[in-house]
């Protein structure tokens, strides 16, 4: 179960940087965004908190922000057109492979 918070965890992470580039690209929904942005703040952190219970404090940080980090990327590069190079997605390749081994010899 706790692998299935971590999950959790990282994809709220997701959630506030989202919510703070929709809140300055749509001024008129600022504060639903930036409100949405803390809730998935405070989710994120109470996933990560329920997921350190079983795994190691490091392998967890690493693996949440791992999932953030690479979701977050993807987004930018899926929805806002954020620049795609092959050097941006062969390190984006290097943490997935990081967070996999990680999962792999816990």
């Amino acid at each position: 179960m706790a692998w299935w918070y971590l999950a959790l965890a990282g994809l709220f992470e997701m959630g506030w940087p989202l919510g703070f580039k929709l809140a300055d690209l749509c001024p008129q929904y600022r504060p639903l965004y930036l409100f949405l942005s803390v809730v998935s703040m405070g989710l994120s952190g109470l996933f990560l908190y329920w997921a350190q219970r079983a795994i190691p404090m490091g392998t967890a940080y690493l693996v949440w922000t791992g999932i953030g980090g690479i979701g977050t990327v993807l987004i930018g590069i899926l929805f806002f057109h954020d620049a795609v190079t092959f050097w941006r997605l062969f390190f984006l390749l290097l943490v997935f492979v990081g967070i996999v081994g990680l999962k792999m010899v816990h």
